[in-house]
């Protein structure tokens, strides 16, 4: 893959070259390749790539359950890549599986612990936004989830972006049915802050999850900054400075 520089700028395939523009990194360049289809499917040579094609399958579709439970957050707080970096992550997953035979390995018996701490914008991590400290308690019997952020003070210890006058944290926790393909979602969220204040304050954001369930829970942990101008607060949406991290995976029920 290169990068197309200069004044005339193409789109479409000349050669055995394909020109065109992404979203990401403009206009780019690359040289036809790959192995035909056919041969993936019949050869025995790609007997390999066709046992790991139904993982691979498997972990785009636990990356997109994820993404859905949590699109309330992730719209406003992930960059352009989390799919393809989610889907990256579930592959790790679901490799870990030792039971299964290989071709059959699957989310529920590999490693969920492997999501702790993916950023779901890259360009804008919970660890460099968000300096105070934090724990996270998961109580399945007493069907409660609690993000504690004991006092601090959000001048020293929040990393605003310019422009922003306030900030909230937000939270969520799923139950996962990655069989199934379903979800049960809780949001939480603070009162809006000064980024600028300079008196302690501390945040509790507790979440309900059902007594008894049995499947994975995933717990993400968020800041949203927000501008108030002429008396009227203004979303900071573009998902440039929102950050959003998995902080908690409870995989045992």
């Amino acid at each position: 893959m290169a990068r197309q520089d200069g004044v005339l700028l193409l789109k479409g395939k000349l050669g055995g070259l394909s020109f065109y523009k992404t979203a990401q990194d403009g206009h780019l360049a690359r040289q036809k390749g790959g192995v035909d289809a056919k041969r993936i499917r019949t050869e025995p040579g790609f007997a390999r790539t066709r046992e790991l094609g139904p993982e691979f399958g498997r972990a785009g579709q636990a990356g997109r359950l994820l993404r859905t439970a949590f699109r309330a957050l992730v719209r406003n707080s992930s960059d352009s890549r989390v799919a393809s970096r989610l889907t990256q992550k579930f592959v790790e997953v679901i490799h870990a599986d030792t039971t299964s035979l290989r071709g059959a390995r699957n989310v529920v018996d590999g490693d969920m612990s492997k999501l702790q701490g993916f950023e779901f914008n890259i360009d804008g991590k919970l660890r460099q936004t968000l300096l105070a400290q934090y724990s996270v308690a998961v109580d399945r019997a007493a069907g409660s989830v609690t993000i504690n952020v004991p006092q601090f003070v959000p001048a020293e210890l929040i990393a605003a972006p310019v422009g922003a006058t306030n900030f909230r944290l937000v939270a969520s926790v799923s139950g996962l049915d990655f069989a199934g393909d379903r979800y049960t979602s809780v949001v939480a969220e603070s009162e809006e802050t000064l980024t600028t204040l300079e008196v302690p304050v501390a945040i509790n954001l507790p979440l309900e999850v059902a007594v008894g369930g049995v499947n994975p829970l995933v717990v993400v942990l968020g800041i949203e900054f927000s501008q108030v101008c002429n008396g009227a607060m203004y979303a900071l949406n573009d998902g440039a400075f929102n950050a959003l991290a998995v902080v908690a995976v409870d995989a045992d029920a």
